[in-house]
């Protein structure tokens, strides 16, 4: 599916990120795990992630990044009208988590709800958000991705252990013209349930409520077979974005792909033919950090200075679903805290 631009523009107006302090680095896992620093380094670029501890959800997280958020923001901060989670990891099966995030955010009142498209969500939540924008549902949104997804995991498990960490990111989007910098869109989504066992969580909902295996509660992944689907449909939609943006790989300057992993990362830009420079990462020290790995690296390279004003950036994720989607913007000159 592809969505089009129609009476206006989200613009991006402020942006933040919170990462849990507690820090799992890879010598770390190798004492407990059949892996090594120099395996892991090799296979995904990570060094470190941030792992949560009990008493800290994804809520807490989503709060103190959408808190950053508003802040960055300023006057553009106030008034919200709508929040938007991305995560696959709420605090409850029932209810959502984003009316609670407003609540603590004082924005109770505002309409919210999740979005649960795993690690694609920002990028599905970010197009929902510019929608209700464009269609006159609401001004100002604040849109936080959020995901707890260690709590997902075996933690006996080397193959996804050493991959995923914790953290929440956000974004403050503003009513604007399309012509600013800021702007954000035109969409590119798309989905395939038929392939939904690559990366899935067998037990918990309401298919399998319970299972005698333990488990059937921990996320499943087919690696080798999710980093083909990946590189391949990250670069197709990221060519049908540009090709509705009017850009060519050689317009953009920045790409923010979902940090998975660096192979990842750097097999979808060779397809594109974007140089690695053009890469904005931090998966190293945060891990695959779920719906929250684009705004995360946000931060990295507006506090770095990787992302200037007037970037032309391109945004693509992949994630469980399967889900896949993409967008452009024009970076905007804006302040945020660094992580």
């Amino acid at each position: 599916m592809s969505t089009q631009d129609t009476r206006g523009a989200a613009v991006l107006a402020g942006l933040g990120g919170w990462l849990p302090p507690r820090v799992v680095d890879n010598d770390e896992l190798s004492r407990r795990l059949d892996t090594s620093d120099s395996w892991i380094r090799t296979r995904t670029g990570i060094a470190a992630r941030h792992v949560v501890t009990p008493g800290t959800s994804t809520v807490d997280m989503a709060v103190e990044a959408g808190r950053r958020a508003l802040d960055s923001a300023g006057r553009y901060g106030e008034q919200i009208d709508a929040v938007v989670l991305a995560t696959s990891t709420p605090d409850h099966v029932c209810p959502a988590s984003a009316p609670q995030v407003a609540a603590r955010l004082g924005l109770s009142g505002a309409a919210a709800f999740d979005v649960n498209a795993v690690c694609s969500g920002f990028v599905y939540a970010l197009a929902t958000a510019c929608g209700f924008i464009a269609g006159g549902v609401a001004k100002r949104v604040l849109l936080v991705g959020a995901d707890a997804f260690t709590t997902l995991l075996d933690p006996d498990d080397r193959t996804t252990v050493p991959i995923f960490g914790d953290g929440a990111g956000a974004v403050v989007l503003r009513e604007g013209d399309r012509d600013e910098l800021g702007a954000v869109g035109p969409f590119d989504l798309h989905s395939e349930g038929e392939l939904a066992d690559l990366l899935i969580v067998p037990a918990g909902g309401s298919r399998q409520k319970t299972s005698e295996n333990p488990g059937d509660y921990f996320l499943k992944m087919q690696g080798p077979t999710v980093f083909r689907h990946a590189t391949a449909r990250m670069a197709a939609s990221s060519e049908a974005v540009l090709q509705r943006a009017g850009w060519t790989t050689s317009d953009v300057d920045r790409f923010v792909g979902h940090q998975a992993n660096i192979r990842i990362l750097t097999a979808t830009a060779k397809k594109l033919g974007l140089p690695a420079d053009s890469l904005v990462v931090n998966v190293g020290h945060t891990g695959n950090t779920s719906a929250a790995s684009i705004p995360l690296a946000m931060v990295d390279g507006a506090v770095d200075g990787t992302l200037r004003g007037g970037d032309r950036v391109l945004v693509t994720a992949f994630g469980a679903g399967l889900t896949w989607g993409s967008t452009v913007l024009r970076w905007p000159e804006l302040e945020c805290a660094p992580l």
